[in-house]
């Protein structure tokens, strides 16, 4: 694995640095590498891909944590090496008349790390986005175990929408915490209901008399009546919209609700309605 010093690509000594430091740091880079700068330059312009990786990752406190963890390992260690490798007078002096045979046992540092997160998803109906609903999900561990865990998928998620579940991603080493487990949702429509980002789609069926001379109809959404109004003449596949009738946006709004109108026929005529029909085709003659 190729780990990538953040606070080098930035220009910075350690991981020691101040946020206002880190931020500082990064205009600073970002104004040298900007793509807008170097037109044409293809490594100037992977230089402040990292550069906005770094950022965006130093910047966040969680997401440092859990990197600076990583950093001691791969980077910080290396460097405490490094200075250890100068020894004092005192340790000259000892290697040239004991023969170095004098050692102070050293016990190797042990840096906790953070456990890994873990990435799943699941479906909801509309329904069940709309108002919040309690989920249980089972996942299997390394070990080939299977551990299971209710969890609430709160009212008026969005669809695509990640929820973090804190320490039910892999085992941290060394005394680290547990990585999270990220359930992403997924909005699922049915046969009557279709979301389409916050406006909701149904159809409703007319009969051919309801379409040309206009009727009322009722329909029921989460729970409540909504009357439609058909004007006359209506066609099939036409959209009656109710404004605000719709899904949840997240802001304390909703979307609209649209009603797309379906013209249906009996199956079988009577001899009545044949009649009817007949009479109606010689009127439409006229």
């Amino acid at each position: 694995m190729i780990f990538k010093d953040y606070y080098k690509i930035l220009g910075l000594e350690s991981n020691k640095a101040t946020l206002d430091e880190i931020k500082l740091a990064y205009r600073e880079k970002a104004k040298k590498f900007h793509p807008d700068i170097n037109v044409g330059d293809s490594s100037a312009e992977l230089i402040f891909k990292d550069i906005n990786e770094a950022y965006r990752t130093l910047s966040d406190s969680v997401q440092r944590r859990k990197y600076d963890f990583k950093w001691n390992r791969y980077i910080g260690s290396k460097k405490k090496k490094v200075n250890k490798t100068k020894k004092t007078v005192k340790e000259i002096f000892m290697d040239i008349f004991f023969g170095g045979m004098v050692k102070q046992k050293v016990s190797p540092k042990v840096i906790p790390e953070y456990g890994e997160d873990i990435d799943t998803e699941i479906n909801v109906s509309i329904k069940e986005a709309f108002f919040g609903v309690n989920k249980k999900i089972k996942l299997r561990t390394v070990d080939g175990k299977e551990t299971a865990f209710t969890f609430k998928v709160p009212a008026g998620i969005q669809n695509n929408d990640k929820l973090r579940i804190v320490g039910q991603g892999k085992k941290g080493k060394n005394g680290g915490k547990n990585g999270d487990l990220l359930v992403k949702i997924n909005i699922k429509s049915d046969n009557k209901f279709k979301l389409v980002g916050t406006d909701i789609y149904t159809e409703i069926d007319l009969a051919v008399y309801e379409a040309a001379l206009g009727t009322k109809k009722s329909i029921n959404i989460f729970g409540e009546d909504i009357n439609i109004f058909i004007p006359k003449c209506t066609s099939s596949g036409e959209n009656i919209i109710i404004k605000e009738k719709g899904y949840k946006d997240g802001k304390g709004k909703r979307g609209d609700l649209h009603v797309v109108t379906r013209i249906t026929l009996p199956k079988d005529l009577s001899e009545k309605q044949e009649k009817l029909y007949l009479n109606l085709k010689q009127v439409e003659k006229i």
